[in-house]
């Protein structure tokens, strides 16, 4: 279940728990304990009753003995209260007084006599119904038996534990509230790093901020840090390389070419020309890829947003214009009237423009032209007719090295160039194949970021 991979909700769960097990243990040991030392109490108040009761009766039957010897049967009343065996005191205990012979001289309102078993020893007597204490008077001619009922004492027991109970079904809820607010207190710092990782561009590596971080999560940002760090001096290392190794090839590979045209325009030897127009050729192969590679190391560690927005359609017409210089006149451009404001850089948006009107022409039909279309939401269009791309392939395209088709010539970077620009401008790309309302083509939707 997902709410056991939350570590906020274990901790809220085993801090819940425990405190639960803890608080009904506590009360379990609670209960048990105090039932014990009720016990105790019960059997002391049996004790002392009996011990206040005895030399109370004893008194009262040694007056009445008395009493009876000196006015006979005339004192009604007296002959009331005494000769039916019942005390005038008594009436909240239970409890018996004997003779030597076990004879009944004194009993309690409404004692059942047949609740005491015979006098055997002084002390304590538990019988299924009753706990019991005897006593013997000093000069042993007297016993009291003093009777409490176990159903009694049962009820006085589980109105006690209910009373201890009663507050856990308050204290328990109010404790695992406090527990669950305690962790989600306690692990911000964690949600706070998640949230800050989780909205992390692909291409943002700077460090993260570790002030007000606990001492337990100080390592691992730390240590997220240094990856961090590593990663990024590795990427630089790249871009740099790549960067540097394009542009320190453009001069001798210049060279080269202007030394392979030399060698056409001077020999006569048809082999010898059609050798050095190889060699020319291949080397603008390596000049288009060397400034591939320059493009690519721009998309990834240049700056891709400006100071100031700027308007996209100047960069668009520059482009479209140095394609028709350069002899391509197929192209068509719509643009709205009002300036489109971006905040991206006029230079990365020519560097994705030029590569996607590009691969247009390159792959698209030679006979058909290429549309470049921008509207005023910031989406930029690039479509051609031609072969329709199977699904599996647009996916493919968009990573480096990779071409459509190996009769045509190219670096396999354009697509790849315009994926890194857009993913770290925030830019999305769309290709769309066959293009809409038409049964072939392509079609490229760029959605631009607009001010």
């Amino acid at each position: 279940m997902t709410i056991f991979t939350s570590l906020r909700a274990r901790l809220a769960i085993a801090l819940g728990l425990s405190v639960t097990l803890l608080w009904l243990a506590a009360a379990a040991v609670t209960a048990h304990r105090v039932g014990q030392d009720m016990e105790e109490v019960y059997d002391d108040g049996l004790k002392a009753t009996a011990q206040r009761i005895l030399p109370i009766a004893r008194h009262d039957l040694r007056e009445g003995h008395s009493s009876h010897e000196s006015s006979g049967d005339d004192d009604a009343d007296g002959r009331g209260e005494r000769s039916d065996g019942q005390a005038r005191y008594g009436e909240e205990v239970t409890f018996v007084v004997r003779d030597r012979m076990g004879r009944v001289l004194l009993a309690s309102s409404g004692a059942d006599p047949s609740i005491f078993p015979p006098f055997e020893e002084k002390g304590f007597l538990h019988t299924e119904t009753h706990q019991l204490y005897y006593d013997v008077s000093s000069d042993g001619k007297l016993t009291i038996a003093v009777a409490e009922s176990l159903d009694q004492r049962r009820e006085l027991s589980r109105k006690m534990l209910i009373g201890l109970l009663l507050p856990l079904l308050v204290v328990i809820p109010l404790s695992l509230l406090a527990i669950l607010l305690a962790v989600r207190h306690s692990l911000r710092p964690v949600r706070d790093l998640q949230r800050g990782l989780s909205l992390r561009g692909a291409q943002d590596l700077s460090s993260l901020p570790d002030n007000g971080l606990p001492s337990e999560l100080r390592p691992i940002s730390a240590g997220i840090n240094q990856l961090l760090g590593r990663l990024a001096a590795a990427f630089q290392a790249e871009r740099a390389f790549a960067a540097n190794v394009a542009h320190e090839l453009r001069t001798p590979v210049a060279g080269a070419i202007a030394q392979a045209q030399r060698i056409r325009s001077e020999t006569k030897d048809k082999l010898t020309a059609q050798r050095a127009y190889e060699i020319e050729t291949t080397l603008k192969r390596l000049m288009r890829i060397s400034e591939k590679l320059m493009q690519l190391a721009r998309a990834e560690g240049g700056r891709l947003r400006a100071d100031e927005p700027s308007d996209l359609r100047p960069v668009l017409r520059m482009i479209v214009q140095d394609f028709e210089r350069a002899g391509e006149g197929r192209i068509e451009l719509t643009m709205p009237d009002m300036p489109v404001l971006s905040p991206l850089d006029p230079d990365a948006v020519g560097i994705l423009s030029r590569n996607l009107v590009e691969n247009a022409l390159k792959h698209g039909a030679q006979d058909r032209p290429v549309e470049v279309m921008l509207d005023r939401d910031g989406v930029l269009c690039i479509a051609n007719d031609g072969p329709t791309l199977p699904p599996e392939a647009m996916d493919r395209l968009m990573r480096r090295f990779e071409r459509g088709s190996g009769k045509i010539s190219g670096a396999g970077l354009g697509l790849a160039i315009v994926k890194v620009i857009a993913d770290r401008a925030g830019a999305t790309v769309d290709v769309v194949s066959p293009r809409l309302a038409r049964s072939e083509g392509v079609e490229v939707r760029v959605r631009l970021p607009v001010a």
